[in-house]
């Protein structure tokens, strides 16, 4: 083999390694359950929570969904939108330390938001939305430890909370509560149910639609690289 045969094949080699390197990147980053927005101000009211619901599994369907909210700093007023062709059961828990607000003393909180009877295929994920009436104000974060449940018995538990710079394998959901404006909501988060959902969804496919670009100028400019080392290289065999 000529070495200008063996130089073009390993440029494609290279060429074929890093846009690989890219997708996976690109898909790895987003097949986490998550929760969204990622943030609200501490306590804020009439807002909502989406739970997006990857499936990472190829020969296998997600046919059960298990969000549990924390109960030490409860979630007040949830309520869960209808999906279709899934039934959703909430479970309340009797609160150790009541939550004292405007309409009077709340001594229980949903503590468990279980989701049956639909399904996730591959390469498919499901946005499961749950309002609420008000969020805690003493504490700067909610983590929602998640279990997934898949046709073949499979139970993917994200439950690991990150500590430090790194992310565990399996990270629980968590919004951040931030301080709004001398100490009130964000007004982002007062809003209406409707125009909550739809900003937090315009903002997830914005996100989506800016990645996708910058995966795919990546990958031309490295073709765009592969086929300057390959004309290069004809240009001096012509003249050898």
């Amino acid at each position: 083999m000529s070495a200008s045969r063996l130089t073009l094949r390993r440029a494609g080699a290279v060429t074929a390694v890093a846009a690989a390197s890219v997708l996976l990147s690109a898909g790895a980053a987003s097949a986490h359950v998550t929760v969204h927005p990622e943030s609200y101000a501490k306590g804020a009211t009439d807002g909502v929570l989406t739970f997006r619901v990857p499936n990472e599994e190829d020969n296998a369907a997600t046919t059960k969904v298990q969000v549990f909210l924390p109960t030490d700093h409860p979630v007040l007023g949830v309520l869960v939108h209808p999906q279709d062709g899934w039934t959703a059961k909430v479970t309340t828990t009797k609160l150790k330390k009541p939550v004292k607000t405007d309409d009077g003393t709340i001594t229980e909180a949903a503590s468990e938001i279980t989701f049956t009877g639909g399904k996730i295929g591959a390469g498919q994920y499901e946005d499961f939305d749950v309002a609420f009436g008000q969020l805690p104000e003493d504490t700067g974060q909610l983590v929602f430890k998640t279990l997934q449940s898949y046709s073949d018995g499979k139970v993917v538990r994200w439950i690991e909370e990150t500590t430090g710079d790194d992310e565990p394998e399996n990270p629980a959901p968590v919004l951040k509560l931030t301080a709004g404006e001398d100490g009130a909501p964000a007004a982002a988060s007062t809003t209406s149910t409707t125009s909550t959902t739809s900003t937090a969804k315009a903002a997830d496919a914005s996100d989506s639609t800016a990645r996708g670009l910058g995966i795919a100028g990546l990958i031309v400019g490295v073709i765009g690289l592969a086929a300057a080392a390959f004309a290069l290289l004809r240009s001096r065999a012509a003249r050898s």
